[in-house]
């Protein structure tokens, strides 16, 4: 089960809740523990704290032991997010009585092995970071009747108070254990503890302070508040890891702010995306309203963004009153993706203000670069709901400031915040020391926060400062004492990455490479923790230091196969592309075939027989099965549908709904498929919105659209649908906006983004698609398909080159047994680029056995959006002899490529010499093993005639199924 509410609850709301972040309100109570499905709660049987700090900075460790009292394990996922500043830097669970600890790995990797070990029926542990400060973690399993112990570690600023630093941590979520061990260690002194409990001291046990926090000493609203002493002056901390030494400082600055010069002309930056319904729009106009009547008279240049920009709309302010624009953003629609590109930088604008949640998820994905006398001030109202950590690296970069706030309470601060300057750090340099880099530029609760590398045991650093007008320096001496504790190293990482991150396209490689050098988890990098060595050894992964020598043998006992494993799965291709040669080399009679006759009684009931004894099993080995689908298992049906080529006169018609661009019949030409042409089934959405839309006046189907979308707000096929229809009223702009929802809806859903990414080459954009297919790509690269989307979505945009190396990727890495024959038709459509590039290509890489073009009169492919879904497809000739899984070599040469049972395809009809006829080209929905993601599997089809001559030509369709055993005509070739 894949509960979101259910052990790990425990420990993440923690998180969620404030955790041991700094909380500026009153603390809350976290979810409760629960299981959707189980039968008694999950219990927490104990609990320990232990808090390391250094300076202002504090590092926390949650460990808990959860006892499962079901009779069955547990399973269970739960994505979450994190405050402003906190970073997540380790995480164990237990095996065999031993916190084992999880080690960085890709973040694609990752996901591809915790996927693959979970078919196994072994899974990991795997933490991840989705996007902007949302994180994921997947578990199994807490063992029936049995214990499990996890432990997460993550590290933060502490909030200023009067003479030092305050800790806050709410322990609601340990009520139900009988107490919880504190420990601490760190600080000039022994700190003092506060809190809404009874009075707990601590006491010195030689290697730092520990308490026991009894269950009577907790109510609901339970806090423990631990106070450290702070420092008066600038304080270095060094630490040395895996030979370098790395340094961090904090140096207290006196926040003395002053009103900042506004400039005459404003760019304002109105993020209207879809998610931008979120924000707290009363706080936005208000802080604005603040900006404005101080700057007075000034002209405001307004700009929306949403999966494109909007026209500049021009408002000018006379005495502070901006009526007219505040009317104007009041009446905003927030719909589509969000591209923070696509607009021009004017050089008379003096600062820009961006109002966004930082979530940056389509087209360019990155901001024009200002000129360097511009300043960036970003605002965002969402708080960890946002990517905090991009607005702040982007308004650091152009000299500006993020501002954040929650709730009416704060604006008044997030005012003084836009509206002075303190000082702020103009210049950064060292001798001594290398890689310097800052928290922020701006003294953050009045210190200056810096990290770097020491390249000498003495180093000193040099700031510059401007404030109130002036600028000063200060000069910081840093000495390596040899201390191997401590957090510099991981800050020095943090802050370096929190850089990087205001171009995250660009930086994708430094970002990764930071991650998993010091165990961070980042947009690019998770945390894994595996069950065995021989795991970590299959799948490439540096295990826990405790394993490395036994991994280090296993290594290179695999080493030696792997080069020879290469080889034989290129030799296999080349194998199976001769023998697609000897067929397409082969004439075949063009006669009509005699016919057949079958008996299919007698399978019919051995297959009914043996499928109710599968059952039968299944139910015996499975104490708690999932529900069991309509139709018989996967085997058993297997048989008896390859047994019955039902003929297509008696198909159940059945509505569908789905989408055509193009329907035009064209003629294909060069030496094949000359005479040819193709004729699309005209299939319009038939959901109730879409009927409704359909119904109305054009000029309304947008604010129908809009007064339907609540109801509907996670359904990728409603704005499927709706898409559709503004694609068939010619309002292209409009149906791309609607269609670019697909990016927000689900955070990194590979399934979706590959619909969204069809759409997108179906409407004529492939500049928009190829970001998107990039980022499946990176998303599931263990997946084939991966590549070869990406691969025709380089040849559609005009890019042959890059087509021909991404689709040789699909050829030559061997990929899981579940996708075999991806690379005979990657392999196809490659040598068909070649042979149609209007320039040379570099062929080099490939295999010389593989570089033959076979074109052909007829071709189609089916491909679909959902992993473990079973569809079809079938083709009938004229002579009415059916294409399909159980008859893939036809009596005039039509060949079936693999059928694939466990999605996403493709499949693929291929006649090299079609006889004069049309050609019925179906679809089958035959079952899947899993809840769709759509609510209705996407399918995607590709005809072709003419294919890999110059005069090929292409008509492509989508549509959507949405029960087992629906069956679709798709379209027809007719050759003359």
């Amino acid at each position: 089960m894949r509960a979101t509410t259910m052990w790990m609850g425990v420990l993440l709301a923690v998180v969620a809740a404030g955790g041991v972040a700094q909380v500026r309100g009153p603390v809350t109570a976290p979810p409760l523990i629960s299981s959707d499905g189980a039968e008694m709660p999950i219990v927490l049987q104990s609990a320990q704290l232990s808090v390391q700090a250094d300076g202002g900075i504090a590092r926390s460790t949650i460990e808990l032991v959860l006892r499962n009292p079901n009779a069955r394990q547990l399973e269970g996922q739960l994505q979450f997010p994190l405050l402003p500043g906190q970073q997540v830097v380790g995480f164990a669970l237990d095996f065999d009585g031993q916190l084992r600890p999880a080690v960085p790995v890709p973040k694609a990797k990752g996901r591809q092995v915790f996927e693959a070990i979970e078919r196994r029926g072994v899974d990991p542990a795997l933490l991840e970071q989705t996007q902007g400060q949302h994180f994921r973690l997947r578990v199994y399993p807490i063992p029936a009747r049995g214990t499990r112990r996890v432990q997460l570690t993550f590290i933060e600023p502490m909030q200023r108070e009067a003479g030092g630093w305050l800790l806050r941590l709410p322990l609601q979520f340990a009520a139900p254990a009988n107490g919880v061990d504190l420990r601490v260690a760190g600080g000039s002194a022994m700190p003092r503890i506060t809190g809404t409990f009874a009075p707990v001291a601590l006491r010195s046990d030689g290697a730092g302070y520990v308490a026991r926090l009894p269950r009577t000493s907790y109510r609901a609203d339970t806090a423990l508040d631990l106070h450290f002493a702070g420092a008066t002056q600038a304080r270095a901390y060094t630490q040395a890891l895996e030979g370098e030494h790395y340094f961090f400082a904090e140096v207290p600055l006196a926040v003395v702010g002053a009103a900042r010069p506004l400039p005459k002309v404003l760019g304002l930056l109105w993020d209207s995306s879809g998610s931008g319904r979120q924000r707290d729009h009363a706080g936005e106009l208000a802080l604005l309203d603040r900006y404005l009547r101080a700057a007075g008279d000034i002209e405001v240049r307004l700009i929306r963004l949403r999966d494109r920009a909007d026209p500049i709309e021009r408002h000018v302010v006379r005495g502070g009153d901006w009526s007219v624009l505040r009317r104007s953003l009041q009446a905003t629609v927030y719909d589509g993706a969000t591209d923070p590109g696509g607009w021009t930088v004017e050089r008379d604008v003096g600062e820009y203000l961006l109002v966004s949640d930082g979530l940056f998820n389509y087209g360019q994905r990155r901001l024009p670069a200002l000129r360097k006398s511009q300043r960036l001030y970003t605002l965002n109202s969402v708080g960890a709901a946002a990517d905090n950590v991009r607005l702040s690296a982007l308004a650091q970069a152009a000299g500006g400031r993020a501002i954040t706030w929650q709730g009416a309470g704060e604006i008044e601060r997030a005012a003084q915040e836009l509206l002075h300057d303190g000082p702020r750090v103009m210049a950064l340099d060292a001798s001594g020391a290398d890689g310097l880099a800052m928290a922020s530029d701006r003294a953050d609760a009045g210190y200056l926060r810096i990290a770097g590398r020491l390249t000498q045991p003495q180093a000193r650093v040099r700031i510059r400062i401007a404030e109130a007008g002036r600028t000063r320096s200060i000069e910081l001496p840093v000495a390596a004492d040899g201390s191997e504790g401590g957090l510099a190293a991981h800050l020095w990482a943090d802050y370096t990455l929190r850089t990087l991150r205001a171009d995250p396209e660009r930086n994708r490689a430094a970002i990764a490479r930071l991650g998993q050098r010091f165990g961070i988890v980042t947009p690019e990098t998770s945390l894994i923790v595996l069950d065995t060595v021989s795991d970590y050894v299959r799948y490439d992964i540096a295990p826990p230091a405790a394993y490395r020598a036994e991994f280090a043998r296993l290594k290179a006992e695999q080493g030696k196969a792997e080069h020879a494993s290469r080889q034989q799965h290129l030799d296999g291709i080349a194998a199976e592309y001769a023998e697609r040669i000897r067929w397409w080399s082969t004439a075949f009679p063009k006669d009509r075939p005699a016919a057949k006759h079958v008996d299919l009684r007698p399978m019919a009931t051995a297959v009914i027989a043996q499928a109710s004894a599968e059952a039968a099993t299944s139910q015996r080995e499975t104490p708690a099965p999932p529900p069991a689908p309509s139709a018989a298992p996967a085997s058993a049906r297997r048989q008896l549908r390859a047994a019955s080529p039902a003929s297509a006169d008696s198909l159940d018609r059945i509505e569908v709904t789905g989408s055509r661009i193009d329907a035009s019949a064209a003629a294909s030409g060069g030496d094949e498929g000359a005479g040819a042409s193709i004729a699309l089934q005209a299939w319009q959405p038939d959901s109730p919105v879409a009927r409704r839309l359909r119904a109305a006046a054009p000029g309304r189907v947008y604010a129908l659209y809009l007064d339907e979308r609540d109801s509907y707000a996670n359904s990728t096929a409603f704005y499927l649908d709706v898409a559709d229809v503004l694609f068939a009223i010619k309002q292209p702009r409009l149906a791309l906006r609607v269609l670019s929802n697909l990016a927000e809806l689900e955070l990194e859903n590979r399934q979706v983004l590959r619909v969204l990414g069809y759409r997108l080459l179906l409407a004529g954009q492939p500049g928009l698609a190829l970001p998107v297919f990039e980022q499946v790509a990176r998303l599931a690269e263990e997946e084939p398909q991966s590549f070869r989307d990406l691969g025709l979505a380089h040849a559609a945009a005009g890019q042959p080159q890059r087509a021909v190396d991404t689709l040789y990727e699909v050829v030559q890495r061997p990929w899981d047994g579940r996708f075999s024959g991806v690379a005979m038709i990657a392999l196809a459509e490659l040598n068909a680029v070649i042979a149609t590039a209007h320039t040379s290509l570099d062929t080099a890489r490939i295999d010389p056995r593989l570089r033959r073009n076979l074109p052909l009169d007829l071709r189609a492919v089916l491909s679909w959006d959902s992993d473990n879904s079973d569809m079809d497809l079938w083709v009938t000739d004229p002579d009415g002899e059916r294409c399909y899984y159980s008859n893939r070599n036809t009596h005039q040469g039509g060949r079936l490529s693999n059928d694939f049972t466990g999605g996403y395809g493709p499949e693929e009809f291929v006649l090299r010499e079609a006889k004069p006829g049309k050609y019925k080209v179906e679809a089958n929905f035959f079952g899947d093993r899993q809840q769709l993601v759509t609510g209705a599997t996407t399918l995607h089809l590709w005809l072709s005639t003419g294919f890999g001559t110059v005069r090929q030509d292409d008509q492509k369709v989508t549509l959507r199924l949405r029960e087992r055993s629906e069956t679709v005509l798709v379209g027809e070739f007719e050759v003359r």
